[in-house]
């Protein structure tokens, strides 16, 4: 193990770029909430400048994955759709299978320009989650409780405000609704059985309702929709900690476009395109596990400096009088700041962890165990 690989196994360097991030953050969010007082005045002006806000927070955790751990992402595409990436809005269709999809996702929208516009359909209890939730309610991100009845008038509102936004966006929807497990797939294929829908073996029955209404409400301003399936050479299942501890990871991503006046009109319609998709992109994962590789041609678009260069930025500016402070406690030699202060690093690192786990497989939520068993 080189000295590099060594320095990022260690506790220590964890914290500090956790400091980083928690405390850029925190800073991030209280310019959000003044840029509020723009929102009567100039609303569009108060997107862009929480476009750019948005940025400076979420690059870096796109630069622990391709600077720290190095990890390569491979598209499977063609040049014409390459070339309309970062160029127009686009309803992005991931499949869900890893504790790292949406860092992948996000890597692709940095690289093509759409980091901070870069839209999700969340989860209600995302919302409070300290940093992801603050930073998301400033963007307009739409959140729903994946209770139909009652997110029905909140998402259609939510998507309807989106279609005047000055930047181009890339609207991301994890349409089976939830992380696949191996208990979800069973309850899921339980469902698609009584439907008589075709078995799927590596993803979850699609939630069509989400799909639908995105596709309904945001015709006439988005004009494509990516499908993106991702996979990992060597049948690794990476992990945000695996990121963290600089492992490095081999990203392949099959991505298909479909222009939005492709998709039918009428719901029921667009709802059975969207199960035929997904019989296409398990065609496509099995594609990938005989072969190692999706079809279609090969591009690596190349990481950009400015992640790097943001995150070098916060870490001058914050870990200078960090430094400073620990000097000074331990100078001190006053046995009660010293405790204080390592209590303080406990609950940081807690904290951290928190945050962390959040991404994490066998933590997420049991949605999906049972809700399949209801009628969308």
């Amino acid at each position: 193990m080189g000295l590099l690989a060594f320095l990022k196994t260690q506790f220590v360097l964890h914290l500090l770029v956790g400091f980083v991030f928690v405390v850029s953050g925190l800073v991030i969010n209280f310019v959000q909430l003044c840029t509020l007082a723009l929102w009567p005045v100039s609303k569009q002006l108060y997107r862009r400048l929480n476009c750019r806000l948005a940025y400076s927070l979420w690059s870096q955790l796109v630069m622990l994955l391709e600077w720290w751990s190095c990890t390569e992402c491979t598209l499977f595409t063609d040049q014409a759709t390459v070339e309309r990436f970062g160029k127009e809005h686009a309803v992005i269709i991931l499949n869900h299978n890893f504790e790292i999809d949406f860092l992948c996702g996000w890597t692709m929208c940095e690289r093509f320009g759409v980091l901070g516009s870069s839209k999700v359909l969340a989860k209600k209890e995302l919302l409070y989650v300290p940093l992801i939730g603050w930073t998301w309610y400033f963007l307009e991100i739409v959140f729903c409780k994946r209770k139909w009845e009652e997110d029905r008038d909140t998402v259609v509102e939510g998507l309807r405000r989106l279609s005047d936004y000055p930047e181009y966006m890339w609207f991301l929807l994890y349409c089976e609704g939830t992380r696949f497990t191996e208990t979800k797939h069973r309850v899921s294929m339980e469902v698609a059985a009584a439907k008589g829908l075709p078995v799927l073996k590596y993803h979850l029955l699609p939630r069509t309702k989400g799909f639908t209404t995105a596709v309904k409400c945001l015709r006439g301003t988005v004009a494509a929709v990516y499908d993106v399936t991702l996979n990992f050479r060597g049948n690794k299942n990476p992990s945000l900690l695996g990121i963290l501890y600089g492992k490095k990871y081999e990203a392949d991503m099959c991505v298909r476009r479909f222009p939005l006046e492709d998709i039918p009109l009428d719901e029921k319609e667009a709802a059975q395109w969207l199960h035929k998709l997904y019989q296409e992109k398990d065609a496509l994962q099995e594609i990938y596990n005989q072969k190692g590789m999706f079809p279609g041609e090969q591009f690596k678009p190349a990481r950009r400096p400015w992640t790097l260069l943001n995150f070098l930025s916060w870490a001058t500016i914050l870990l200078s009088p960090l430094f400073s402070f620990v000097l000074g406690v331990f100078a001190s030699g006053s046995p009660l700041l010293i405790l204080t202060f390592l209590g303080f690093v406990g609950a940081a690192s807690f904290g951290v962890r928190r945050l962390i786990g959040v991404t994490e497989i066998e933590k997420g939520s049991s949605y999906g165990n049972q809700e399949f068993k209801k009628k969308e």
